[in-house]
């Protein structure tokens, strides 16, 4: 039975707990679900509900590009939430139904730290309107999000009820990374793995100097040997074992001819003192 409840809780078999509430942290009924909304007392993620406002559709009812306004309200929010600790996943919906319109989902590495954002955030305010935080039950975006929306295909609109999440400029995305490490870093610090992490990267650091002497030997290597194959193969400055078979046959045969042409020189000459100690031939008599 235990397992049985365990496997069906937050799915449509779940005939007691809200679906909806489960997947996406917010119900369309509200308080006035039939169904239980399992309010979570700690998590690492929270729920801003109505933290963004995106301007007002035109004259003509057609949306205005808030491109720039999402820019820099996305840059704000989570340089603020980041001073908390360090940030996994920032999300901003763009559904028009009231019970998703304008939340932002902030998604913690650690709990603790999800619940100092929770306390410090309550009861400040924003562009005018009151920040209520609270704990949700989303830790798996991939779950809450609406497929069909990120394949252009959704027939429901703003009004369905899975997450529309807003598209974050790709400079935002590498600046949440970058400061993700760097605070992670910190982090670990501050929690009493500096130390371990320091000889890992110590560690780390004496293992990448070894393999860069490593290489820096085996460079000298080579071009010590690719120098002496230089001199050894001519004006042409390659080497024997970089150039092809024919080549190096050609080579070969080169070096057997300008060896053998001196040789061949002193068998053709006759020798000097040979020469010196041939008699010289005597006159011819004259006849009578």
């Amino acid at each position: 039975m235990a397992e049985r409840l365990s496997r069906i809780i937050g799915t449509e078999e779940d005939k007691r707990n809200c679906p909806f509430y489960f997947k996406i942290g917010a119900c369309r009924h509200g308080d006035g679900c039939s169904r239980t909304h399992l309010r979570p007392h700690f998590s690492q993620t929270l729920m801003i509900p109505h933290l963004y406002i995106p301007p007002p559709p035109g004259a003509d009812g057609v949306p205005v590009d808030d491109s720039e306004q999402f820019e820099d309200f996305f840059e704000e929010i989570y340089e603020e939430l980041g001073k908390f600790g360090e940030v996994e996943q920032l999300n901003v919906v763009e559904n028009l139904g009231d019970h998703m319109f304008g939340n932002v989902y902030v998604k913690f590495h650690y709990e603790e730290d999800a619940e100092k954002c929770l306390k410090a955030m309550a009861g400040r305010y924003y562009a005018g309107r009151l920040v209520a935080p609270e704990y949700s039950p989303v830790t798996d975006f991939s779950e809450a999000r609406c497929r069909q929306f990120d394949e252009g295909s959704c027939q429901r609109g703003g009004y369905c009820n899975f997450m529309h999440l807003k598209r974050v400029p790709r400079h935002l995305r590498k600046l949440m990374r970058s400061s993700g490490r760097k605070k992670s870093r910190s982090d670990r610090d501050s929690r009493g793995g500096g130390d371990r992490d320091r000889d890992r990267d110590r560690d780390r650091d004496r293992r990448g100097r070894r393999r860069d002497r490593s290489r820096s030997r085996e460079r000298s290597r080579r071009d010590r040997s690719r120098s002496r194959s230089k001199e050894r193969g001519g004006d042409d400055g390659r080497s024997m074992a970089r150039s092809g078979s024919e080549e190096r046959r050609a080579k070969i045969a080169e070096w057997n001819r300008q060896r053998d042409e001196p040789k061949q020189e002193e068998a053709a000459a006759p020798p000097a003192e040979a020469a010196a100690a041939e008699p010289a031939a005597e006159p011819a008599p004259e006849q009578q």
